[in-house]
């Protein structure tokens, strides 16, 4: 579904971000890039929507190519479901607003039938009661909740996830992770960013570690977690798991 080869990526001819960054992502497989902070994770998720450029290697995302300036990033783009860390709906729209947005400007759908996806969603997630409010009268973990309905709106082939849950309190993160759980438990090609080492050793296929740019470690869940080969990650887990 998702592969890159060889990506690099620098913000100045001195500062490069991503070295040299391949892996792939079947249908239907999850996978959680995690690593220390300014690894290039984050970076590296937003290129393949092409929310970042990159000036070496290759994007391919169910045969469309980046770069290429014959592939539609709209379209692309609405085929990739996303999910920021920061939430980013629109303050001034209501919650089914924001939902029905995108599926009438992009999929062209009818006014009754982008809301009653809309609603079928926020169900989904556990806010029907939410439908008529604004961003700012829900919890940060219901916004996150409705950014995750919204990104499904649009029938996407595959999510990714850029730390969904690091701007939320302790007590919010749960109800975001549970609808993650059942999006993987139905097959949804899912990418996740994340710092959950629970969440990632309970969904992901495999975990890929980043550090420096680098992808230093790509295997099997229990694999990475059980004896991790580099000893960064294994620093980087002692730490991580010790709380």
């Amino acid at each position: 579904m998702i592969r890159l080869e060889g990506v690099s990526k620098w913000y100045t001819p001195q500062f490069q971000v991503l070295k040299d960054c391949t892996l792939s992502v079947a249908k239907g497989e999850v996978l959680v890039v995690c690593g220390p902070s300014g690894s290039g994770k984050s970076t590296l998720i937003k290129c393949i929507n092409a929310l970042e450029p990159f000036q070496a290697g290759s994007i391919v995302i169910d045969g469309a190519k980046l770069p290429d300036p014959k592939t539609n990033l709209p379209k692309l783009r609405s085929r990739i479901g996303m999910v920021f860390q920061h939430f980013e709906l629109f303050p001034h729209l209501s919650i089914t607003q924001n939902l029905c947005l995108a599926q009438e400007k992009v999929l062209r759908r009818g006014h009754e039938e982008a809301m009653a996806k809309a609603m079928m969603l926020l169900e989904r997630v556990g806010l029907t009661a939410h439908a008529h409010k604004f961003p700012g009268q829900l919890s940060g973990g219901q916004q996150q909740r409705v950014a995750i309905a919204r990104a499904l709106a649009m029938d996407p082939i595959a999510m990714l996830f850029d730390e969904p849950t690091s701007a939320l309190d302790p007590e919010m993160i749960n109800e975001v992770l549970d609808v993650m759980v059942e999006l993987a438990g139905e097959g949804m090609t899912m990418m996740v960013v994340t710092h959950e080492m629970g969440f990632a050793r309970k969904v992901a296929d495999r975990v890929v570690f980043m550090d420096g740019g680098e992808i230093i470690e790509d295997r099997p869940t229990e694999a990475f977690f059980g004896s991790p080969h580099s000893a960064r990650a294994q620093t980087f887990l002692s730490k991580i798991l010790a709380h």
